[in-house]
Formats: C-alpha cells, sequence, structure tokens
C-alpha cells in the first residue's frame, strides 16, 4: 500500500516536471469547449437525444457482453454511420452554435476587419430611419397599434425576407404606418429595414423554442425573440394589446421603453461605434482649442 502511495507521488512530480504553459492553454480550452457543449445541450432539446444515444450504448455493451450476434451486428452497422447520423440529428443545435461563435467578440473582431468603412451618407440614412422607428412607435403606443420592425446587421436575413414582400424604400413615419395599419395586407408580418431603408415587409419570422418566456408575450414577442436568438439582429415591438413598446435583441426582450429611451438604445445598437468616436475627437478639439485661446487672453 505504501510502496503505492509512493510511486504514484513519484508519477505526479514527474508530470508535474514537464508541465508547460501550453498544457494549461490545452486545459482550459478543452474545459470551455465541454462546458460550452454541455451548456448547449441542456438549453436545448439535444439533451434528451443524448440520453437516447447513452441507452443505445448501454444496449451495445450488452450485446457484446451477453453474445448477442444479431443485435451486434446491428449495432456495429448503425455505428458505422454514427457520424454522419450525429451531423443530421443535431443540425439545428450545431448551427445555433456556430452562428453563435460568429456573433461573438471575436466573430465580430475578424468581420470588423474586412468591413468596409461606413460612409457619412449611409450614417445619415441609419439616424433617419430610427428617428421614424421612433416616431412611429410613439404613434403606435397611443393607438396600441400592433408593430414589429427588425433592423437587420450583420447577420444577413435573407431567408427571413424571401418569406415577405420586397419594398426597397426610403423610410417615413406615413410610409411605416400605412404598412401596419391593421386593414394593410402586410400588417401581420414582420418589417425589415436593411442599411437604413426599409428592404422588406410582411415577413415571417420563426418562434422562439424557449418555453420559459412569460405567457403574457403573444406571437409578435415569440417571433421577435425567435429570429433575435438566431441572428445579431435588433427587433423594436410595439404590443397590439397594451401599446407597450419592447426589443428583443441576443434572445433576450426587454421591455416598457419611452419615446427618450428607445431612440438611445437604438443609437447605441445601429450606428457604427468608429463613427461616433471621430465624430467626438473634433468636438474634443475645439474644446481644447478654445481653452488655449482663453489661457492666451
Amino acid at each position: 500500500m505504501w510502496e503505492q502511495l509512493v510511486e504514484q507521488y513519484n508519477s505526479f512530480i514527474a508530470s508535474m516536471q514537464s508541465f508547460k504553459v501550453t498544457d494549461v492553454l490545452d486545459i482550459v480550452i478543452v474545459s470551455f469547449l465541454i462546458y460550452s457543449l454541455i451548456k448547449i445541450m441542456r438549453e436545448t432539446r439535444a439533451e434528451q437525444l443524448v440520453k437516447g444515444i447513452l441507452m443505445l450504448l448501454i444496449a451495445y455493451a450488452v450485446s457484446i457482453v451477453f453474445n448477442l450476434k444479431m443485435l451486434n451486428a446491428l449495432f456495429v452497422s448503425f455505428f458505422q454511420f454514427s457520424v454522419l447520423a450525429v451531423l443530421i440529428v443535431f443540425q439545428p443545435e450545431l448551427r445555433s452554435a456556430l452562428e453563435h461563435i460568429g456573433r461573438s467578440k471575436i466573430g465580430k473582431y475578424w468581420s470588423g476587419i474586412a468591413a468596409v468603412s461606413v460612409e457619412e451618407e449611409q450614417i445619415k440614412q441609419i439616424r433617419k430611419c430610427i428617428n421614424c422607428v421612433v416616431e412611429v412607435a410613439n404613434k403606435f403606443q397611443k393607438s396600441k397599434t400592433g408593430a414589429l420592425i427588425v433592423f437587420e446587421r450583420t447577420t444577413k436575413l435573407g431567408e427571413v425576407i424571401d418569406t415577405g414582400t420586397i419594398v426597397d424604400a426610403q423610410p417615413s413615419v406615413e410610409m411605416i404606418g400605412n404598412i401596419f395599419f391593421n386593414k394593410a395586407p402586410l400588417h401581420d408580418g414582420a418589417m425589415i429595414i436593411r442599411n437604413g431603408k426599409v428592404h422588406a415587409a410582411g415577413c415571417i419570422l420563426p418562434l422562439t423554442k424557449n418555453n420559459d418566456i412569460s405567457t403574457d408575450l403573444g406571437t409578435r414577442h415569440r417571433a421577435a425573440l425567435g429570429i433575435s436568438e438566431n441572428s445579431d439582429a435588433v427587433i423594436v415591438i410595439v404590443s397590439e394589446e397594451t401599446g407597450t413598446i419592447s426589443i428583443a435583441k441576443n434572445g433576450i426582450i426587454t421591455r416598457n421603453f419611452t419615446r427618450e429611451t428607445l431612440s438611445m438604445t437604438l443609437e447605441e445598437d445601429l450606428v457604427p461605434k468608429d463613427h461616433e468616436k471621430s465624430e467626438r475627437v473634433p468636438v474634443i478639439n475645439g474644446i481644447m482649442k478654445g481653452k488655449k485661446n482663453e489661457e492666451k487672453e
């Protein structure tokens, strides 16, 4: 017993002496991948699928132990194509995980390197569209008119746009108001905003698969959550029942926005940050020059 403990201790010391920084990095990366995999499985129906796979593995082990030749042959044939089967069965979860990686800070960093700088006219167009949406949401809040407006960002929504009608028009309060008028043919669907323009209307959005959301939220809010889970879009929702203004983003819905808070949030989420910084620099320089002139006087 004592000799085994000494032997294990010596083995541990020998392994620690050969331990490198790359080994620490290796452990951290593998741990993070395992944690992410468990998190994905717990948040989706993949957990039940994994349980089913484990039951098949147990049945396969039983067939080996008791020498059940026919059952064993079936399992051997099945596991030969197991990799392809796993890719097919877990396709929604794998797609969701890859999209999540693409929307992470690393994905945004690489896309930012390749992206072309946004021109001044496009910034003005985005701000004009934000102002129109804020005005419309404020009017709809008072009249309790339902609306679902999706601001497309880096994740393109071509599949969703194909379900609606292409508009490709300059935004205005009147035009957006007419689309969501309760007698209009496109009022039940979602409006897609692309690059500060009304690109499509009457679009059908995927509903969220989250069953833990409040029962007070209707189909319009569930659709907003669904598209926010599958993309980096920012969605503005006006409730037809209460007139409450909400925003859905990254699978989270925030409610009870006012005209001011809605405008501030949309500006923060949709106007490129590098442009805001370039605007602040001349202002700061002007203030500093003014102070220097005052000191000279």
